[in-house]
């Protein structure tokens, strides 16, 4: 299903509104996703009409947090709240320095929960490139107490660079990604990929 909805981001030819449709859809499979990982739910016996079997139950939403990285986070973050409504937010606002050849993330803003350190956390951004912004995130949310296995990072589309910059820091923190693509250009974007996921989806092109 992910692989679907990825195609129309993918398509250069998808207008604002096909790719703000498919955007919503993509993150609604990711979000599920998250929340069905392992070590976010609670396994206990169901009696079934026919039986019993082991059922699987996501955690309070009161034991979670969904962390943006504003603001193409965002688009996940949604989805997670219409699966959990209620569940606490928190917002970092962390964006790539283009001047830079590297593209290293600067933090400019965040907004947490008072008790995140108790939390499990979803942090959550559509892309995953360089990796500069989730580990600059990271940093923020160990600052404030919370350990690297309580971190699970959403995201649609990822790449082998990506991934290795976050398992070489936090080996023990989880990623959920719908898709890992091939390599980064010179531009440090993903590839094939699909653009500017912020940009598309809030048609700020």
């Amino acid at each position: 299903a992910g692989a679907a909805r990825l195609t129309k981001l993918r398509d250069k030819e998808s207008d604002g509104r096909t790719f703000a449709q498919y955007v919503d859809r993509a993150c609604h499979i990711l979000a599920e996703e998250g929340l069905a990982q392992d070590h976010l739910v609670d396994v206990r016996e169901i009696e079934t009409p026919c039986g019993t079997c082991n059922g699987f139950f996501t955690l309070d939403y009161t034991s979670l947090c969904a962390v943006s990285i504003v603001r193409s986070g965002d688009l996940v973050l949604e989805a997670l709240r219409r699966l959990e409504p209620g569940i606490p937010v928190g917002k970092i606002l962390i964006q790539r320095d283009e001047e830079d050849p590297e593209k290293r993330a600067k933090l400019f803003y965040d907004k947490l929960p008072p008790n995140i350190q108790a939390l499990k956390v979803l942090l959550v951004d559509p892309m995953l490139a360089t990796a500069g912004s989730a580990l600059k995130a990271i940093e923020v949310l160990e600052s404030r107490g919370v350990p690297a296995e309580n971190i699970t990072f959403l995201n649609m589309i990822s790449c082998p660079e990506g991934i290795a910059a976050l398992r070489e820091r936090y080996p023990t923190m989880h990623l959920v990604t719908l898709a890992i693509d091939e390599k980064l250009n010179e531009n440090k974007y993903i590839v094939p990929g699909i653009g500017d996921c912020g940009d598309r989806a809030y048609q700020t092109l």
